[in-house]
């Protein structure tokens, strides 16, 4: 491969390595990951028929044995603020990386290829390619029009890369390996790797990534398992690539030792994602008419059963050498010098509580708020708090306790269009009423809507959520978000952008995820 080629063009990053790679992991792990994914059927047939997710032998050698992960490499032991986003846009990119107008820059960056990233062809390549010019701080780009401005990447002084790669249950549908589709997630971890691990490891730098969506110690070996192949591909000593995994799921969260043994060669860590987390309870309870979720806005950290998640993981990483990095503050900032003084005592109350609960260190999705957060954190890592006196085994399992409202139902309605809107342009995250709305926090609207119709939910001010009263209030919210656009084209992607959401809302059968 021609390095200058691919950082103009990167569909040549196909080249025989990194093709021959991609084949091999796909003719090795293709099997075993469609079995990981039937399993997870089963499972949810059994939650489903009223079962909930629960610990699993807390006797094995994973719970019980006497084993730590590999050391942590020394430039991964600070990472008091991360910012992350979508890794197709080289713009925003570059603002992660750099730090902002008033001195502040993250610790990280995690450019993503999930959540946050609308994953058409045309993202997914843009992406492989900003990905190779952040990782040698030569990503560079010119916004066109009469005020032309230059970004570019300040070399000496930027956030570390990493890279978050998509989910198990992904297809990669425009790249094929024998006629099958590959896992996008396994091509991401391929590719990434294949054309700049070598050139990190050279440099000092450890190559760094993200996992997101594990629902099992399975799957967590499945990824190791991988990880694993590629070094052996590459020629990279064991432990070379290093991955931080979301536990995200509500299976996942009584698996965090498990999932970490497994990943022992090659995890850093462990984070709280706490969006998917709140996803991932509603979706594995919808059948369940007493664990009916309250409204999104009321799901906070300080709920027993994600107050008790993140102790558990705190507990767990620390006790096994890892780290523990807390959840995303999803504020963009507001238009009014009030509001965006509200928004920076609502994420200090946060990431405050985060610190002190034992967190290493914690999300944001915005520049703007990375001096708050990191105000909160005032050490490299918290790897000594080991919550000694807390149970392993906590509560996990929400109540369903908290008001179900019409407001609720309208903001969950509301997100589905804006976000939409957004896909629609081949855009996975959008700044929305004060909030980063991206795929996480869309599945929450999108899978309470759809609990609250399935168990015909009656709402605090006394209507009962069915098909009609959802429909009403799209057109309620439409009409809302037409008052407040002007632009006659704007408003005509949002007359589809709402049609399209309504269509899924009310689909019979919840689907596991908008992406699939």
């Amino acid at each position: 491969m021609e390095t200058e080629s691919f950082h103009k063009d990167p569909t040549t990053l196909f080249d025989n390595e990194t093709s021959s790679l991609i084949s091999k992991l796909h003719s090795s792990f293709e099997t075993r990951r469609q079995q990981l994914l039937a399993q997870r059927k089963e499972r949810y047939k059994k939650w489903d028929a009223g079962e909930t997710p629960h610990y699993l032998d807390q006797e094995s050698v994973m719970v019980k044995g006497d084993w730590k992960i590999t050391p942590i490499p020394k430039d991964l032991l600070c990472r008091r603020v991360e910012i992350t986003g979508p890794v197709n846009d080289p713009k925003m990119v570059i603002n992660m990386l750099n730090r902002t107008a008033d001195g502040n820059r993250a610790d990280t960056a995690m450019l993503d290829f999930e959540d946050s990233m609308m994953p058409s062809w045309n993202n997914v390549l843009n992406g492989y390619k900003n990905v190779y010019g952040a990782v040698r701080g030569e990503l560079e780009y010119v916004k066109e029009g009469p005020n032309p401005k230059h970004y570019k990447l300040n070399k000496d002084d930027m956030a570390k890369v990493m890279v978050r790669v998509r989910g198990l249950h992904m297809n990669e549908t425009h790249y094929k390996v024998n006629g099958e589709n590959v896992s996008a997630g396994l091509m991401d971890l391929a590719v990434v790797a294949c054309q700049n691990a070598r050139y990190q490891i050279k440099n000092g730098i450890t190559p760094k990534f993200y996992v997101p969506k594990c629902e099992h110690h399975l799957e967590a070996r499945w990824w190791n398992d991988v990880f694993s192949a590629i070094e052996d591909e590459l020629k990279l000593d064991r432990a070379s690539l290093r991955a931080t995994f979301l536990i995200e799921t509500l299976p996942a969260a009584f698996q965090i030792e498990e999932i970490l043994y497994e990943l022992r060669d090659h995890a850093v860590g462990l984070n709280v994602g706490r969006w998917d987390k709140i996803f991932s309870d509603i979706k594995c309870l919808r059948n369940h008419p007493d664990r009916i979720a309250p409204d999104r806005a009321t799901i906070n950290m300080s709920k027993y059963w994600m107050d008790n998640y993140a102790k558990r993981l705190i507990k767990i990483c620390h006790e096994r050498g890892a780290f523990a990095i807390g959840g995303m503050s999803a504020f963009t900032p507001g238009k009014t010098p009030e509001l965006r003084q509200k928004q920076e005592a609502k994420v200090a109350a946060d990431k405050n509580n985060e610190a002190n609960i034992g967190h290493d260190g914690c999300w944001v999705s915005h520049p703007y708020f990375i001096k708050t957060a990191m105000s909160a954190f005032k050490h490299d890592n918290q790897l000594d708090k080991k919550l000694d006196t807390f149970s392993k085994t906590p509560d996990l399992i929400m109540d369903g306790e908290g008001p179900k409202t019409m407001d609720g139902l309208s903001t969950n309605i509301r997100v589905g269009i804006a976000y939409m809107q957004g896909w629609n342009n081949g855009v996975g995250c959008v700044a929305w009423d004060g909030l980063m709305e991206d795929l996480a926090t869309l599945e929450i609207s999108r899978a309470q809507t759809w609990q609250w119709l399935k168990n015909q939910v009656v709402l605090d001010s006394g209507e009962k959520v069915t098909k009609e009263l959802v429909s009403k209030v799209f057109d309620l919210e439409l009409s809302k978000i037409l008052e407040e656009i002007k632009d006659p084209s704007l408003q005509k992607e949002f007359v589809k952008a709402k049609d399209d959401a309504q269509v899924i809302f009310l689909e019979k059968e919840l689907r596991d995820f908008l992406t699939v």
